[in-house]
C-alpha cells in the first residue's frame, strides 16, 4: 500500500544531483536525472552504510563517497565493486511542485 510523503520541492535539486531526506528514523536519497526526472532510493550505501547524498552523480549513477561503489539510482542495481547488494528504490511522483516519495 502506497504511503506518499513530500520530500522536497522540485527546484531543491539541480539536474544530475542528489539530496538527502530523513524521515521516521530512515534516510533516503532523492535524485534528479539529466533528463529532468526524479528518483528515490534508500539513502545509505549497502556496502558500509555511508550517506549516498555525499556521493557523486554522473548520468544515472550514484557513486558512494567512501569506496566508490556505484549504483544505478533508477533501478537500484549495484554497478561497481565493492557494492554487490542492490539499493531499495522508492516510487516518486510530482504533486503541486513537490517531490513525493512512496515509503510503503
Amino acid at each position: 500500500m502506497p504511503n506518499w510523503i513530500a520530500a522536497c520541492n522540485v527546484g531543491d535539486i539541480e539536474p544530475e544531483d542528489v539530496m538527502r531526506f530523513d524521515h521516521g528514523g530512515r534516510t533516503f536519497a532523492i535524485y534528479r536525472s539529466p533528463d529532468d526526472k526524479y528518483y528515490a532510493t534508500d539513502g545509505l550505501c549497502t556496502h558500509e552504510k555511508v550517506h549516498l547524498a555525499d556521493g557523486l552523480v554522473m548520468d544515472n549513477i550514484i557513486e558512494c563517497p567512501k569506496h566508490n561503489g556505484r549504483f544505478d539510482y533508477r533501478t537500484g542495481e549495484a554497478r561497481g565493486a565493492p557494492v554487490c547488494v542492490n539499493l531499495k528504490v522508492h516510487g516518486v511522483r510530482l504533486d503541486g511542485g513537490k517531490v513525493m516519495i512512496d515509503l510503503g
